[in-house]
């Protein structure tokens, strides 16, 4: 492919990513694997230059631009060796018209701007780093040092693993034999924050495929009772065989109904020692990640998951035995899915307490802990620990 044809791939692909923002579609990995697929004659070099360039253009646009040309053509203001490639060729993209608007720059999207005061954002997209959570059940960190060339152990989370390059981690024989699995330090800290130990009654509310699930299997040794529940059936079906490869046969899956989860949870009703949530969320704590997350949010759907949310932490409460422990988590930095709804919780709920939920790491935000990525190097998360009173 020409660099002019490259520009042009990449266009194609912010215009089909901007209109899955749009439409709730499939992500942008998804929608690029699926473009190349479709064109085999791309070389490796091709796919990694529009790749670099689709992304660069959606780093730099916090506000959903009308098109890719106009995501594009931001980027290329800002890098004159690109705005050549607008050279009208046979597979590149149109000449640039004198009064034709291109998305301007900005980190965040502007409605969203007064809820993130509180952080440095630059840092939400920045590449975010590769990191693994050393499974317990089956090795030990220094082993897993030892076999990663360039893997530095993380700071705040004792059995994580940061990788300097990426790999292609489902083809390395430590996570063929269940002795790795991929995990955000900050995820890695919330399994850790429940105080999961051997012989507890511990129910994952949101389990998702089971990544928090088998961080808290790790440290409960296979002894007590381990409950993943969620209401995706897709999700959760990956976790029997995620389980079985990481030595942690025996975790009971709970496919649950939307609003009428207790009817499936009502023997665990005030039983459980500990029940983690990890809500659904706008997820602007992970952007380095999924930077086209900020053209998919919209103020209906942050009201939507903040009704959700407590809808969850009210499950939740139902389930904690007295003298339990309930710990709220959301890959969130907005005061509405975090501080702002563990307050109203409290309000709600009298003799409930909350208790710093890290030994270390976090910054101290109304009864919980904010892990932001320029603080402490993780995705960002507020996370809550409440014990219930006896």
């Amino acid at each position: 492919m020409t660099p002019s044809a490259r520009l042009q791939a990449a266009i194609e692909l912010l215009d089909a990513i901007v209109a899955a923002a749009r439409d709730a579609g499939p992500a942008a990995d998804t929608i690029i694997a699926a473009y190349f697929k479709a064109r085999r004659y791309a070389g490796s070099g091709d796919r990694r230059a529009v790749r670099e360039l689709v992304y660069q253009a959606i780093r730099r646009a916090g506000e959903r631009p009308d098109s890719g040309r106009a995501a594009m053509l931001g980027l290329a203001r800002e890098r004159p060796e690109l705005a050549i490639l607008f050279d009208g060729s046979a597979h590149g993209p149109a000449p640039i018209a004198d009064d034709e608007a291109a998305t301007p720059a900005s980190t965040v999207p502007a409605w969203l701007a007064p809820q993130l005061a509180h952080i440095d954002t630059a840092p939400l997209l920045e590449r975010a780093p590769l990191d693994l959570r050393v499974n317990r059940l089956k090795a030990d960190r220094d082993e897993v040092l030892a076999a990663l060339p360039g893997a530095t152990p993380t700071h705040l989370a004792p059995m994580g693993v940061r990788l300097s390059e990426p790999i292609v981690v489902e083809q390395h024989p430590l996570w063929r034999e269940g002795k790795v699995e991929v995990q955000d330090e900050g995820s890695q800290l919330i399994a850790l924050a429940c105080g999961a130990v051997p012989g507890l009654t511990v129910v994952d509310l949101c389990a998702g495929a089971g990544g928090k699930t088998l961080a808290l299997a790790a440290e409960m040794s296979r002894e007590g009772r381990l409950i993943a529940c969620d209401t995706d059936r897709s999700r959760l079906s990956r976790l029997p065989e995620r389980g079985e490869r990481a030595g942690a046969a025996g975790i009971e899956a709970r496919l649950l109904n939307p609003n009428r989860e207790m009817e499936t949870l009502a023997d665990l009703e005030g039983r459980a020692d500990v029940v983690l949530i990890d809500a659904p969320c706008s997820g602007t704590g992970t952007w380095r990640r999924n930077p086209e997350a900020r053209w998919r949010l919209t103020p209906e759907r942050l009201a939507r998951l903040i009704g959700t949310q407590k809808h969850v932490l009210d499950i939740g409460a139902a389930l904690v035995r007295p003298g339990g422990r309930l710990v709220y988590a959301v890959c969130s930095l907005l005061d509405d899915e975090g501080v702002n709804q563990i307050a109203a919780f409290l309000d709600q709920h009298p003799g409930w307490s909350a208790a710093r939920p890290f030994a270390q790491g976090g910054t101290e935000r109304g009864a919980g802990a904010l892990l932001s990525p320029g603080t402490d190097g993780t995705d960002g998360f507020f996370v809550a620990s409440l014990e219930r009173p006896c």
